[in-house]
């Protein structure tokens, strides 16, 4: 432990005592205190790269936790290490009992941070008197693959450290809980896109079942090959080619400088799947099919027998298709743009897309449109197919297919909040700032807004999230009684949008059936 790491704690600080040692942190505006960087396993450097995550090393005396840990290395978040295995918490007091709500961040398997200003737990921890853990996890080619060379020779693991450090960070959450005021007997986890998909798989882990109270998966992406994880084929295909570029064994890649290491394996995910070298890994590369930390893609698995709180946006890819967004590609405007841009989404998750498979796809999409009144330009249809491909199907289909087939209680939810011109509909990890109540920030308001409505909406979401991880019922003042989800009842909450909240049917079920007989998307 560094010297600023044991500098004596601030009159006011805060101070908690972890199984590795006592930690200090602050007092935040909203009353709350902040412990950020604490250690929850070792620095996953050197020999530990690609190695299972290992407890961390006990300090003496106290350990600063004001400032937080850099993110895991990558390319977007600055200031990233490979030494990023940390936590951050929120608390209203170290002493009680709360319920802790865990918080897995997003970014495709590939980039993010629990640091980032969105997810700051304040205000979700004074409200719902909850206690918040954000955290980071390893990413990209550091955290999710798979290769035998790469063997954990004490535990056996080969593949899938990121969602090593995700279980890692449970059990220590479990055995620290108390220390900040949680009761370890009521953790819920929440994670959003890739780490709504953690929560389940984390769910389903033997080790880790009896460790969780419930689950709130929002516009989780489930992990299906060719589209968001590779086949451990291709897997081994791309470490091997990695080494082989680096002179070195697969072992040997443990030696080469990090970023080096990452800019090669984004150079082999680069340009249109259909041109690369492996032709899994479509879209992203999230946990591979391993046998022990994923024994099978998402639609393969049963449901988690946990209440759960399953949410989805209205227009999930309107993320992706924004002009507004720097990485957004250009628009379709006329037919044949649109059909080249229909069949790009339909590569992210076939290996082929020939013209049948797109006019039928166009077709199922102008028809439903039409059926609801939905508009038919070239944006909308493409934002819709993108966003159902990658999202709202699987989720949709896996929460019908638990309300048929589970006994525990399930709700589901549509965020319809819409966002601010130019940005347009309710976009993919548009929810996570109105579950912080981050909406506001500088970096976030002019898509987000910081009105009336937005606190109307951002209030609601926080309220039902704490009652549920509280007694796994959602409630909350000023909506209504929302039923456990059930097909061919109105049993959707729709949050946002016309009014704050109302219970209804889902919405926009027709562009569904196109994905049930295309053969692109698994069918749970």
């Amino acid at each position: 432990m560094s010297a600023s790491d044991r500098r004596a704690a601030a009159p006011d600080a805060v101070v908690a005592h972890t199984t590795a040692g006592t930690v200090a942190g602050a007092r935040t505006g909203t009353g709350v205190a902040v412990f950020r960087g604490v250690p929850y396993a070792a620095p996953p450097v050197g020999g530990l790269r690609f190695a299972s995550p290992r407890p961390p090393a006990a300090w003496d005396g106290v350990r600063d936790a004001t400032a937080f840990a850099p993110a895991s290395f990558q390319s977007i978040v600055p200031g990233h290490s490979e030494d990023s295995l940390y936590a951050n918490v929120w608390t209203p007091g170290t002493t009680g009992a709360r319920p802790v709500l865990v918080y897995i961040h997003g970014g495709g398997w590939e980039r993010g941070a629990g640091s980032l200003p969105t997810y700051d737990g304040a205000r979700l921890a004074a409200r719902g008197d909850l206690v918040v853990v954000t955290f980071n996890y390893r990413l990209g080619v550091f955290g999710f693959g798979l290769h035998e060379e790469l063997t954990d020779p004490l535990t056996g693991s080969r593949a899938n450290w990121g969602l090593q450090d995700q279980a890692a960070l449970v059990r220590w959450v479990h055995d620290n809980a108390a220390a900040f005021g949680g009761d370890p007997g009521r953790i819920v986890l929440c994670g959003t896109s890739a780490g709504g998909a953690s929560v389940r798989q984390l769910a389903l882990l033997p080790e880790l079942g009896g460790l969780l109270a419930a689950l709130v998966p929002i516009s989780a992406c489930h992990i299906w090959a060719p589209a968001n994880s590779l086949t451990p084929e291709d897997s081994r295909t791309v470490y091997e080619s990695l080494a082989k570029g680096f002179g070195t064994s697969v072992r040997g890649l443990r030696d080469v400088p990090a970023a080096a290491l990452r800019d090669a394996w984004e150079r082999i995910f680069s340009g249109p799947p259909e041109h690369r070298a492996v032709a899994s890994g479509r879209e992203y590369r999230g946990p591979v099919v391993d046998g022990r930390w994923l024994p099978g893609h998402d639609h393969e698995l049963p449901s988690p027998a946990l209440p759960s709180l399953v949410v989805h946006t209205r227009t999930e890819g309107s993320f992706y298709t924004c002009p507004e967004r720097p990485t957004a590609p250009p628009a379709p405007v006329t037919g044949p743009e649109l059909r080249e841009a229909v069949r790009g989404v339909l590569h992210k998750g076939a290996v082929r897309a020939d013209d049948a498979l797109v006019d039928a796809c166009l077709a199922a999409y102008r028809e439903a449109a039409a059926a609801e009144g939905l508009p038919q330009d070239p944006l909308s249809l493409w934002t819709e197919m993108w966003g159902d491909l990658l999202f709202r199907f699987q989720i949709l289909r896996l929460a019908e297919r638990h309300a048929r087939t589970e006994p525990a209680p399930q709700y589901v939810m549509e965020f319809a909040h819409p966002v601010r011109p130019p940005y347009f509909g309710t976009p993919h990890e548009g929810t996570s700032k109105f579950l912080f109540g981050t909406h506001g920030l500088p970096e976030n308001v002019a898509e987000f807004g910081d009105g009336p409505a937005e606190a109307a909406v951002s209030g609601a979401f926080m309220d039902l999230v704490a009652s549920f991880a509280r007694t796994g019922v959602p409630r909350a003042a000023h909506t209504p009684d929302w039923p456990v989800y059930t097909t061919g009842r109105d049993s959707t909450l729709i949050l946002g949008g016309d009014g704050v909240a109302r219970v209804a049917a889902a919405v926009k079920t027709r562009q569904l059936r196109f994905w049930d007989t295309a053969g692109v998307v698994p069918c749970p």
